[in-house]
């Protein structure tokens, strides 16, 4: 332990990290989940992902309230209390000597019998490791993200962090075998969401265009900090739906994220953002963005 990992957190780069799971501190060798889980076996689990800058957690009070959410909706009892989950992403913090990156946290309906009606009495599994990650200096940042669109197969409550994330993972994968970075999702000729972060546009004008909260999106922890930003900054926002074309033809575009902040998308389905460039709005907000996180982070 004691030093901050650059592999990414990848299981046998050598140095062993210390896990949470169900009560106890492990190392991620011995980590282990029961086949029955339903995790494993139906996708019964919801999860948050809190980044981790100078060694301090960015908004974990958020997180913590979406996670509370997010177990609501889907009829699971909460496994710890805010004060308890705070000390366990503290505590793997410093374990791991974890200066800057991500604590991942996951919560199943626990071990059953294989079947479709949840268990009667769940008793949730809880999971949390960190991963050690390059967050503010990302060469996406300086370069932008050159997106594809592809039509959103994805099931109708996106509002609830689940673990189901095939579709997502396919659809980065599609993107990269075409040569580009990532995608957003599009339904019924609208943008929804990128694979792991909310889509933004900066019209013509300088207003934030940024699709508004349903059950079609995840409600983005950064996306309402980034918001935020913008109110106090007096850039207007418009928060409504809009189309692949509205984005190429947009002065620029980016995307939020836990770990990815902000980011510049640069170029979406071939056709240049602005001069395909990241612009100066999108810098702005991501150098306020950094700045504010730092001050407030715990």
């Amino acid at each position: 332990m004691g030093k901050d990992r650059r592999d990414g957190g990848r299981l046998g780069a050598g140095v062993s990290r210390v896990v949470y799971v169900n009560g106890a501190f492990v190392p991620e060798a011995e980590a282990c989940v029961s086949v029955f889980d339903r995790g494993f076996l139906f996708a019964d689990a919801v999860y948050e992902v809190t980044s981790v800058l100078d060694g301090r957690l960015i908004d974990l009070p958020a997180h913590l309230a979406r996670l509370d959410r997010s177990l609501r909706e889907i009829g699971l009892p909460r496994p710890a209390t805010d004060a308890e989950l705070e000390e366990l992403h503290r505590r793997l913090v410093r374990e791991n000597g974890l200066t800057e990156g991500l604590v991942y946290l996951q919560v199943t309906r626990g071990v059953a019998e294989r079947n479709f009606l949840y268990p009667p009495d769940p008793r949730p599994t809880l999971v949390l490791f960190t991963q050690a990650l390059p967050l503010v200096d990302r060469p996406e940042a300086r370069a932008g993200l050159r997106i594809v669109t592809l039509d959103d197969p994805r099931w109708a409550r996106r509002d609830i962090k689940t673990v189901q994330l095939l579709s997502a993972s396919m659809a980065k994968e599609i993107a990269h075998a075409r040569g580009k970075d990532d995608a957003w999702f599009v339904e019924d000729g609208l943008v929804t969401e990128g694979t792991a972060s909310n889509a933004h546009l900066v019209s013509r004008d300088g207003t934030i265009v940024t699709r508004d909260l349903s059950s079609a999106i995840l409600a983005g922890i950064t996306r309402a900090a980034i918001l935020a930003h913008a109110a106090e900054a007096g850039v207007a926002v418009e928060e409504r739906p809009f189309t692949v074309a509205e984005a190429q033809s947009a002065a620029e575009a980016f995307v939020t994220g836990a770990t990815a902040f902000v980011l510049p998308v640069v170029e979406i389905d071939g056709a240049p953002i602005g001069d395909g460039r990241p612009g100066p709005t999108v810098r702005r907000l991501r150098a306020r963005y950094i700045e504010e996180s730092r001050r407030r982070s715990v």
